[in-house]
């Protein structure tokens, strides 16, 4: 994709958007938004058509009280919940989602985590009857002209030793823009994906907070994202991010967005105009 063909709008304030909703009513475009849960990973896509695709939960009940803030009061449903990896940043907080809304399926990779909530989590999808499906790298999740290209883990990376390395990355291409999201990856899965596909994006959801393991210079100088998007706590003990990382966004031209400091972060696309709204 050609960054040319792409209109960037930076909007601040929420009420700017919520507005638009309460006039506007349906709308056929894209939505990603980049939840505030802390510490922690989740993502609300919002395909045309109102098709819902949450990727991670973050630690807690924090995106409880996020979704509640996207979705209408009325809204139960979400269509598919993916796990990027079994780490509890990532998926704690999809116990109280998957008690609170109904669910169409969930995706992940197979690999299991080791802890007990992660035991507690996967016997509650079975109560529920939710359905799972396993992906992995060369899989598509497709609804009408909006796919999500599953770009890893492959055989190798899914056994990796390092849980991070497994994560499930998906690449979104959707109203003529393209958005990847990452979970914990480091530099081996990094270096694994330049050499395996054509990087070029849009929006990056930035590797593993912001960590020093991970947003490589040889990746993002492939990938070349105009919007990054960190999701990290305030004053987190790991120190995410880290001011290497920030350099190399920086470096690469990216516009970088982080939770801890904008809150939730929304982008509403349609047909390459982006338009950027933040809490903060």
């Amino acid at each position: 994709m050609k960054y040319s063909s792409l209109i960037f709008l930076v909007l601040i304030g929420f009420n700017i958007f919520i507005w638009y909703y309460v006039v506007s009513g349906a709308h056929d475009d894209l939505n990603i938004y980049f939840l505030d849960v802390g510490q922690g990973d989740s993502e609300l896509v919002v395909l045309p058509d109102d098709i819902k695709v949450l990727i991670d939960g973050g630690p807690g009940k924090g995106v409880l009280f996020e979704l509640s803030e996207v979705l209408p009061k009325t809204d139960k449903y979400i269509d598919l919940i993916v796990m990027t990896h079994a780490q509890l940043d990532h998926f704690g907080g999809l116990y109280d989602v998957v008690n609170r809304y109904k669910v169409g399926a969930f995706v992940t990779t197979g690999r299991d985590g080791e802890s007990e909530a992660w035991n507690d989590f996967a016997k509650l999808l079975k109560e529920k009857e939710i359905p799972v499906i396993l992906v992995g790298a060369g899989d598509v999740v497709k609804y009408k002209d909006s796919i999500f290209l599953v770009l890893s883990p492959n055989e190798e990376f899914l056994n990796n030793k390092e849980i991070n390395e497994s994560s499930l990355i998906l690449k979104l291409e959707s109203e003529g823009a393209s958005a990847l999201f990452t979970g914990d990856m480091g530099f081996e899965t990094e270096n694994f994906l330049v050499d395996s596909y054509d990087m070029d994006i849009d929006i990056l959801k930035v590797p593993h907070h912001g960590s020093r393991f991970s947003s490589g210079l040889k990746f993002l100088a492939e990938a070349m994202p105009r919007i990054s998007v960190i999701e990290v706590g305030s004053n987190n003990r790991f120190g995410h991010p880290t001011e290497a990382v920030l350099s190399r966004l920086k470096s690469v031209g990216s516009s970088i967005y982080r939770t801890d400091k904008n809150g939730t972060v929304h982008l509403e696309i349609n047909d390459g105009i982006v338009s950027i709204l933040a809490e903060k």
